[in-house]
């Protein structure tokens, strides 16, 4: 059995627990919150970031792309093409769905951890502008999506979601095909809708 510590905002654990149920592979949820550094958490990942998964032998995985190569090993490559050239695609995919989410946290922790007079502007303005970049680029040439999507498509979309949660109203202007992708995207795949971040 495995089981999954994740947050229900986070954009990472919507992607594995997307990724998990299209693999087909269950797994037992537990809520948790990291910034108390429960030691369920860090007992296991000392970094104490979340999602993390573990199985009942002990074994414990953690970051979300790590976790996703796992859940395509036990799923027999379900997440991921077996084609090399096919392979990359996704995975590069995985890579800016989750760069640009590193920089939309980047900005959020900046706004809420920090004393109103401390915010740092410049950094705010240079994190939402790669941000940008990557969403123009994903905006000027969305994803196919097959009839057989990849962890790539799954991080993309769980990405949107965030955007949807956090910043509504702000990132979906000029990008009328990734608003339309997303939407394509939950009418191929209405189980995984649930599972955004929320």
């Amino acid at each position: 059995m495995h089981t999954l510590l994740y947050s229900p905002a986070s954009p990472y654990s919507a992607k594995v627990r997307m990724a998990a149920a299209k693999a087909g592979i269950g797994l037992e949820v537990k809520i948790v919150d990291p910034t108390a550094d429960p030691d369920d958490l860090t007992g296991r990942n000392p970094l104490g970031k979340l999602p993390l998964v573990y199985r009942d032998d002990g074994e414990v995985i953690y970051d979300s792309r790590a976790i996703t190569q796992y859940l395509n090993r036990q799923a027999r490559n379900s997440l991921f093409p077996t084609n090399a050239i096919k392979r990359l695609e996704a995975e590069r995919l995985e890579a800016l769905a989750d760069g640009i989410t590193d920089c939309l946290l980047a900005h959020v922790y900046e706004r809420r951890m920090r004393p109103a007079e401390k915010i740092h502007q410049p950094w705010l303005d240079r994190q939402w502008e790669k941000a940008c970049r990557g969403l123009d680029a994903l905006n000027g040439s969305p994803p196919r999506l097959p009839k057989k999507i990849t962890a790539g498509h799954i991080a993309v979309r769980a990405l949107l979601g965030y955007l949807d949660l956090r910043f509504k109203g702000q990132w979906e202007r000029g990008r009328a095909k990734l608003v339309r992708w997303a939407r394509k995207f939950d009418e191929k795949h209405p189980d995984l809708v649930a599972l955004l971040p929320q």
